[in-house]
């Protein structure tokens, strides 16, 4: 008897639609029907309208607040491995609680370990994420994760930016690694920005490590929560002597004050990804879509093929 092959099938979170669907359409295929029924006490189950008997199931969603993101997802796992999915992949553009990595002061939770618990919990068996805030939380998982890099995005754009004098900035000791690789692409040099906090989204005082007189300085983090560190380390390089200062941000968090901030700052431009759909407007962000890498991400996932390909840096470094 012929064996027939497990189909890959791509669902949606609630506030993941946009980008599932841009993904589907790299992919080749359409968003699968499924319908979160909600209730009037807040609760809401998530109910396949499609067999998915024997099949390869993404589940695209992003973990960011509400944490009503993070439960439906674990609802929509558990459906599927119900449902007898053969394979159920949690494709998560941006993992929440991932600064909750490590128990940094008594008596706290360390958050990205327990979300981690909960999906492997839930019955997923791979997970599909990208510039996780500490690249050791794929440790906290017992499933594989296919951790994919912005760099494959951001890289082209600052190519095509054609910069004379090109400097990358770590807008805190944390970023260096992260910098010191792109930097490294481009062979230009690199700065660090030391910060101390007072507590939490609060910044007591910055210094800039390194020099960047008439330099064009590009930032690059991982997360844009309030924008208090970025719009500071730019208003900073600013003052050093920088010619202009622009910023890359994989995940556009942008709580509290950040449109506020970043419209009011120096920055040439905030660059962010969609991984989490932007509750504002201000004419300094613009936006880059994952729905391509993460479209290939999903190919290679479903047909056993290396994800490293997708690194440009490491292309180059291998070449």
């Amino acid at each position: 008897m012929e064996q027939i092959s497990p189909y890959a099938k791509i669902f949606a979170g609630t506030h993941s639609h946009y980008l599932a669907d841009l993904i589907c359409q790299r992919f080749g295929t359409s968003v699968g029907k499924i319908n979160i029924q909600r209730f009037s006490d807040g609760e809401f189950q998530p109910i396949f309208l499609e067999s998915i008997r024997g099949d390869y199931v993404f589940l695209v969603q992003s973990t960011f607040s509400p944490s009503d993101n993070i439960l439906e997802l674990l609802l929509m796992i558990d459906a599927a491995r119900r449902a007898s999915a053969y394979k159920i992949i949690a494709v998560i553009p941006y993992f929440g609680y991932a600064r909750q990595d490590r128990k940094d002061k008594p008596r706290v939770a360390i958050g990205s370990k327990l979300i981690a618990n909960l999906i492997t919990a839930a019955g997923a068996d791979r997970v599909i994420t990208m510039d996780l805030h500490a690249p050791q939380i794929q440790g906290y998982f017992d499933i594989p994760v296919d951790h994919l890099d912005s760099s494959a995005i951001f890289i082209p754009y600052i190519e095509n930016l054609k910069l004379q004098n090109l400097t990358f900035a770590a807008p805190d000791v944390g970023s260096a690694n992260r910098i010191r690789e792109i930097a490294s692409y481009f062979n230009a040099e690199m700065v660090i920005c030391d910060k101390h906090r007072k507590r939490a989204n609060e910044i007591s005082s910055m210094v800039v490590i390194g020099d960047v007189t008439n330099r064009d300085v590009v930032l690059i983090d991982d997360i844009c929560d309030t924008a208090g560190t970025l719009t500071k380390a730019a208003r900073l390089m600013k003052d050093k002597g920088a010619r202009s200062v622009r910023a890359l941000c994989t995940h556009p968090v942008l709580s509290g004050n950040a449109y506020t901030n970043i419209e009011n700052s120096v920055l040439e431009e905030l660059v962010v990804c969609d991984t989490i759909p932007l509750r504002g407007q201000s004419s300094k962000i613009k936006v880059l879509s994952v729905a391509d890498l993460f479209g290939v991400a999903i190919r290679h996932a479903y047909e056993n093929q290396s994800i490293t390909s997708l690194f440009i840096h490491s292309n180059r470094r291998n070449s």
